[in-house]
């Protein structure tokens, strides 16, 4: 058998099971050995229930005390039954388990493991695993992987399926270059790989994690350093001179520039009138201002008799893109259209036609502008929106649509100077801190899980006064439950909470595109009340109407994340607030959040986070592919990417070729 097989070569894995292994990118066996587990389950030794930590995943040994009880609430079915031990009770529930009336029986003694919460002054673990005394001493002091998964595919499937093609992992090739290898002291790839699946601690998971991180951020580097290469100096084949049009938008504008927004459009215009293609990226803080420094990027090309695209993320933001572009350009007589992978074939085909004869001007959308069908005419000047959601290639290749385009990149992710520059090694850099004038700072508070009826009580009073909520819903901790099951679950349970009048709804990352497009657009036509999401909601959302971000379990957020998410809010006049649930009364993770209590500047809150996140803090803090990384975070692993760009200098001091490089390791290279 080779690595290269497809994944149904192993024992086990039939067609249905490698379709499903399909929609998640693994069609290989070495696919497969590279489909890193996104958390690890630990089982410790029981403690006492008078011992239990709120907030924190343990294990209790406890018998049963009372009869099973379920109990349907509209589409939910609530499975409840009470435990003790001689230092005190929980309340055990789980959902859709009708099953379990026949498991418990009053008397039985098992090992319990799961988050316990207090709800109405009383200790309640939701959904914990179970097992016999005997069952769990057979995995007590053990780390178990808990995979990406995808519905139908279980996370024992997925670990079977790994085990069996680990005898193949001596077949998996070195690809960074020996003289790195050596000089950085890197573990052997297979060991790390197979490491990284199975532990047998964490520092293990640390150690190989590592090196896996090094590979990812070391042919970024490499990728980021040719695409400057050849880049750099290019001739502008694109001057643009006349800047009447943005003049006079800026004066149709209700409210002036900031100090930002005007030094950025100054270091644009510059950028298109000189004798070299623009490659810059605008860095702004959430809300402050970057969308309209773009749509003034966007009239200039065109009122200088070119064509532009926006590229976006999702086709939410781009159709929000579509909305506000078109609505703000209207009076200039600029012709914009969307193309998005839901747009209907007939559409599409008159898009492509329009575009090639010149027809549109401004062409937005997401990865769809990339198709081979897409040809401009005078393709001049590329935007990118949330730009660390696009690969090197992504961007590259939209780029190729055009004669060497300007290219403008954005970004509302806070990243430190320090870290930015090696990231972005192939732009220019021009960052926009302040805030418009008319927007109000957002209140902030950390709380513990005990307020969570507090704030449930001031949401309802905010919808009485005809403004949105949005809450994130609590992070999947443990066993197969997966984020969409997380969230529905939530979402029903609020319905139980609040009047009937009160609309919740849910979003999330299972659901197609169409579905989130829908949601969004009832949510910002004012039909939802309250919304209920993952963080797929991140990035680059506008409904000015919502005022209230609530964040379950923010302690597991990475700093700069949870200053995303809050950034939903406060984006009209009226006063906002955000709400962080801490689910653990540790002393560190109130602090930490308290910095976000005490300030709105993301770059201090990214600096922050840089000194505070340690590299053990990928559990449980990745959620929705929060950068283009599949397991780096720039973050928790700052130290792995000062390595690899030390490890790139290198190379280049030793006059090393690295398209040589790139074109001998294509497959590595995952961009």
């Amino acid at each position: 058998m080779n690595i290269g097989d497809r994944v149904d070569s192993l024992k086990g894995i039939g067609p249905k099971t490698a379709a499903l292994f399909e929609k998640l990118k693994v069609h290989t066996i070495e696919d497969l050995l590279r489909f890193y587990p996104r958390n690890y389950l630990r089982y410790e030794d029981p403690v006492d229930i008078a011992e239990v930590e709120l907030g924190q995943r343990v294990a209790i040994k406890a018998s049963v005390q009372s009869y099973v009880n379920v109990k349907k609430i509209r589409s939910l079915t609530l499975v409840s039954c009470m435990v003790k031990d001689g230092t005190g009770a929980v309340k055990l529930t789980w959902y859709n388990s009708p099953f379990l009336k026949q498991t418990f029986h009053i008397g039985q003694v098992y090992v319990f493991v799961g988050v316990v919460s207090v709800r109405n002054n009383q200790l309640v673990m939701e959904h914990p695993e179970y097992y016999t005394v005997q069952q769990y001493q057979n995995v007590v002091s053990s780390m178990q992987p808990v995979y990406p998964l995808t519905e139908g595919l279980s996370n024992k499937v997925v670990t079977k399926a790994v085990t069996s093609a680990l005898p193949l992992l001596e077949q998996l090739t070195e690809d960074v270059p020996e003289q790195i290898r050596k000089r950085f002291d890197l573990m052997p790839i297979g060991q790390a790989v197979q490491g990284s699946h199975f532990p047998r601690n964490f520092e293990e998971v640390i150690e190989c994690r590592n090196r896996l991180v090094f590979d990812e951020f070391f042919w970024f580097l490499v990728h980021m350093r040719l695409v400057r290469e050849r880049t750099v100096k290019a001739e502008n084949h694109f001057v643009m001179e006349d800047f009447s049009s943005v003049d006079a938008f800026i004066q149709g504008l209700p409210f002036s520039l900031t100090d930002g927004q005007s030094q950025a459009l100054w270091e644009i215009k510059k950028d298109l009138s000189g004798s070299f293609v623009m490659n810059r990226l605008v860095q702004g803080d959430v809300g402050s201002g970057k969308t309209a420094v773009a749509e003034m990027a966007l009239l200039a090309a065109v009122k200088n008799g070119y064509q532009a695209a926006f590229m976006a993320p999702t086709e939410v933001l781009a159709m929000q893109h579509y909305e506000g572009v078109s609505k703000d350009l209207e009076s200039f007589g600029v012709r914009v259209e969307i193309l998005v992978g839901s747009t209907k074939p007939a559409e599409k085909r008159r898009i492509y036609n329009a575009l090639a004869a010149g027809e549109i001007d401004i062409l937005i959308g997401t990865h769809a502008l990339i198709q081979d069908k897409v040809i401009f005419r005078n393709l001049a000047l590329v935007i990118t929106d949330e730009q660390h959601r696009f690969g090197v290639r992504q961007r590259a290749k939209l780029s190729e649509k055009g004669k060497e385009p300007h290219v403008l990149v954005m970004s509302a992710t806070p990243i430190p100077r320090t870290l930015a520059i090696i990231l972005y090694g192939d732009l220019d850099i021009s960052v926009m801190k302040d805030m418009p004038a008319t927007r109000k700072p957002i209140k902030n508070c950390v709380v513990g899980p005990k307020y969570r009826p507090t704030a449930y009580k001031f949401m309802a009073e905010q919808i009485r006064e005809g403004h949105q909520i949005y809450i994130i819903c609590p992070m999947v901790e443990a066993g197969e439950n997966t984020e969409a099951e997380n969230v529905t679950e939530y979402g029903e349970s609020l319905k139980g909470v609040f009047p009937k009048e009160i609309r919740v709804s849910c979003l999330h990352g299972r659901m197609s595109p169409g579905e989130k497009n829908d949601i969004m657009k009832a949510f910002a036509e004012r039909q939802i009340d309250i919304l209920v999401s993952t963080t797929v909601i991140e990035v680059g959302i506008n409904n000015p109407n919502a005022t209230v971000m609530m964040i379950e379990n923010a302690e597991k957020f990475g700093l700069a994340q949870l200053h995303q998410l809050r950034g939903r809010v406060g984006r009209g006049e009226a006063q906002s607030y955000c709400i962080m649930l801490c689910g653990t009364e540790k002393k560190e993770a109130l602090d930490r959040l308290n910095i976000l209590r005490e300030s709105n500047d993301g770059f201090r809150i990214a600096n922050e986070d840089l000194k505070l996140r340690g590299p053990g803090d990928f559990f449980g803090v990745r959620q929705s592919g929060d950068m283009l990384f599949r397991l780096g975070d720039i973050y928790s692993n700052a130290d792995m990417l000062r390595q690899a760009n030390d490890a790139l200098l290198f190379l280049e001091k030793e006059g090393y070729p690295l398209d040589t490089l790139v074109a001998e390791n294509v497959a590595s290279v995952q961009l």
